[in-house]
């Protein structure tokens, strides 16, 4: 519990109470002293900038060295932002670029298919929905924005989860689990891992009554200027109107939505984007032939 040292009680323009922690002040105060004239800067720079102890300024850049939020020059021992600010910026920046840019290729994918549009993005194991575009007919999915639905359950999820790195997608497995959500839930991680391969090779990826009974989800990843996954985005719909035979068809759709959002993002500016359209004339994924096994 914080004390009253660390803890006082401001009241904003609208009224409403808002609680300002000392410690967490005083970080922000530290990376904000980093300017571009000023890059780098030493323990006594720092305490003499701020008002504050030597001593105090030591234990706060110490912890945010430790968080990679600030980073010492091994031959001047001063400091400078770390490279993780640089990744919370880029995550940012994506995610802003990714709601302006998105819209208009989710209301194409509902033009063009006649199910409900969904974008999502992966975050402490799941895929979060931040956006949807409803298809105009009866029958919708029931999904939320700002829900996080499990990876290993949903075609978003799925495409989100198959082009993390092995360690986190065994973490996922190892810290979440796969809890069964229908009766066709792949709950078995060997038989997962599978799944996910096939994923990354067929291009896209779907909930077949994984997650839902009586729902059929496609989902593919969008790549941003970096060359990996940032978001995925996708189509679903009741398996009346999203049958096995038109998997392959909706598929190809979804994949070009999403490569068309990619290149939006940025990603034909690195060489690790490659077009996932071109990899769907080779592979399959069982229901394309309405082969899997019911």
């Amino acid at each position: 519990m914080a004390t009253a040292a660390q803890t006082t009680n401001s009241v904003g323009e609208n009224g409403a109470g808002r609680y300002r922690i000392q410690a967490i002040e005083r970080a922000v105060a530290i990376l904000n002293a980093f300017t571009p004239d000023e890059p780098e800067m030493g323990v006594s720079d720092l305490a003499q900038r701020l008002s504050l102890h030597k001593s105090t300024v030591h234990r706060f850049v110490v912890n945010l060295e430790a968080a990679g939020l600030l980073e010492r020059n091994r031959t001047t021992s001063r400091y400078r932002l770390g490279l993780r600010i640089f990744e919370l910026g880029s995550q940012v920046l994506a995610q802003m670029n990714l709601w302006e840019e998105a819209p208009p290729f989710l209301e194409g994918l509902v033009r063009d298919t006649g199910e409900t549009g969904h974008l999502a993005i992966f975050d402490g194991g799941e895929a979060i929905y931040i956006e949807k575009v409803e298809a105009r007919r009866a029958l919708r999915i029931p999904s939320a924005i700002g829900r996080g639905y499990p990876a290993h359950a949903t075609s978003l999820g799925k495409a989100l989860l198959a082009h993390q790195s092995p360690h986190i997608i065994e973490a996922v497995i190892a810290e979440r689990g796969l809890a069964r959500c229908a009766s066709r839930t792949i709950c078995d991680r060997e038989q997962l891992l599978d799944e996910l391969e096939r994923v990354r090779q067929v291009g896209y990826a779907i909930d077949d009554e994984e997650y839902e009974e009586g729902l059929r989800c496609i989902g593919a990843p969008i790549v941003g200027h970096t060359g990996t996954v940032v978001a995925a985005i996708g189509i679903g719909g009741p398996v009346t109107r999203v049958t096995p035979d038109r998997v392959r068809e909706l598929g190809q759709v979804v994949m070009e939505a999403a490569a068309g959002l990619s290149h939006r993002m940025g990603a034909g500016q690195s060489g690790a984007f490659a077009p996932t359209e071109l990899r769907v004339r080779t592979q399959r994924h069982p229901l394309d032939n309405d082969t899997k096994e019911r």
